[in-house]
């Protein structure tokens, strides 16, 4: 599925596709504008996104 959300660094728009196979994950991926890492998590009941947040690295 993908999901749109607010790079918490640039405040750009950016998209990712989430897997909603595991019901939950927590992960780091960089910004694909700024290139900064972003630490997201989010999880699934069944096919429905119920969680997600994108937040920036402490420290960087």
């Amino acid at each position: 599925m993908e999901h749109f959300f607010t790079c918490p660094y640039c405040w750009e728009q950016i998209s990712m596709i989430l897997d909603n196979t595991e019901e939950t994950s927590d992960y780091i991926e960089d910004c694909e504008v700024c290139c900064r890492p972003i630490e997201l998590f989010f999880s699934f009941s069944g096919e429905n996104l119920v969680r997600f947040e994108a937040r920036a690295m402490e420290g960087i």
